[in-house]
């Protein structure tokens, strides 16, 4: 809608880029054009306000067949006012000079003539079409008869309306009859699919025979090699147990000759220590006897020394040291008690 302003007693209309604006006073056109912008007499002006955009029209409605189906068909038409000053002639386009709002709905109008326009060779071909015919080419068919019907019409060029296009969207029965439509459709999917699943199973049941196949053959192919497995297994442990018995043999047998060189070794040894033994105690015998006789030799010369320095000695002396000899071999004596009688005996004789 167009954006009146107010400034005391005068107003501003500026119009949108895409809408057509004629201003009138006293019935003489002042101005005419899109995107227009100018200020005005709210008493005196007379205002129409025309949208040139592109617009659509959503259409819906019932039709029947020839075979007297009831079906719903879905439209859509794009149109325009190519002629903004027929329509504003033609139909009530006016707005308020103080708000800038439609006096009435003219939008509407031209709605519903475009509406009867377009149902009208619909609802015509439909009548001549069977309800199979209609779902499967009644599109196409109905699309081009209503753009057909809508440029010819001279009520819309009078108007000033043109028709951009015309797209039929679906043409459906009700939902009974839609379901039953499809019925034979579905057994035959239903069918198909039974058939591939049918096919489906039997592959895998071959399948599995295959598989079971292979898994026999696999079992019988481990079951012999677990056979050879076995067998060299037999006959490594064989082998080990001979290896392990000549090994044992070698080492016995080293062993002994080990144990035969050692005993010999150890014969020898003994024999020689014993050899060694008896020398050294003859040895030592031979010495002892040795040291023996010179030791007796030495004693004997010692005593036959002692005796020839005592043969000279006067007898005094040889009492005196017979005396010291025996002191030195009496026992320790705790107490001694010289008589004079003795004492004098014994200087006596010193003297």
């Amino acid at each position: 809608m167009a954006d009146v302003t107010r400034r005391l007693h005068l107003r501003h209309l500026r119009a949108a880029p895409t809408t057509w604006v004629s201003h009138t006073v006293r019935g003489t056109a002042k101005r005419a054009g899109t995107g227009l912008s100018f200020w005005y007499r709210p008493l005196t002006a007379a205002l129409s306000e025309v949208p040139v955009d592109d617009r659509e029209l959503p259409l819906l409605f019932h039709a029947r067949t020839e075979d007297f189906a009831d079906v719903t068909v879905q439209a859509t038409v794009t149109y325009r006012v190519s002629d903004p000053a027929a329509a504003a002639a033609r139909l009530d386009f006016s707005i308020d000079p103080y708000k800038g709002i439609w006096r009435g709905q003219p939008l509407d109008q031209v709605a519903g003539l475009l509406a009867e326009l377009a149902q009208q060779p619909a609802l015509d071909l439909l009548a001549r079409l069977p309800l199979a015919e209609a779902l499967t080419t009644g599109v196409a068919r109905i699309r081009q008869s209503v753009a057909d019907a809508l440029a010819a019409d001279p009520r819309l060029t009078e108007t000033g309306v043109s028709v951009v296009s015309a797209r039929v969207v679906a043409i459906r029965p009700e939902p009974d009859l839609e379901r039953a439509l499809q019925t034979p459709t579905r057994e035959q999917v239903q069918q198909d699919a039974d058939r591939a699943t049918y096919a489906r199973r039997a592959h895998a049941v071959q399948q599995e025979q295959s598989i079971a196949e292979n898994e026999l053959q696999s079992k019988i192919e481990l079951a012999r090699r677990e056979q050879e497995l076995v067998e060299q297994h037999g006959a490594n442990t064989r082998r080990e147990a001979e290896l392990s018995a000549e090994t044992k043999l070698v080492a016995a047998r080293s062993a002994a000759a080990r144990e035969e060189v050692a005993s010999i070794a150890a014969a020898e040894r003994t024999r020689r220590e014993a050899a060694s033994e008896a020398e050294a105690s003859r040895v030592r015998d031979e010495a002892r006897a040795a040291g023996a006789r010179a030791v007796g030799l030495a004693e004997a010369e010692a005593e036959t020394a002692r005796l020839a320095a005592y043969r000279d000695l006067p007898p005094a002396v040889l009492q005196a040291l017979a005396l010291k000899e025996l002191a030195a071999h009496v026992p320790a004596i705790g107490e001694l008690t010289v008589t004079p009688d003795l004492l004098s005996k014994l200087v006596g004789r010193l003297g």
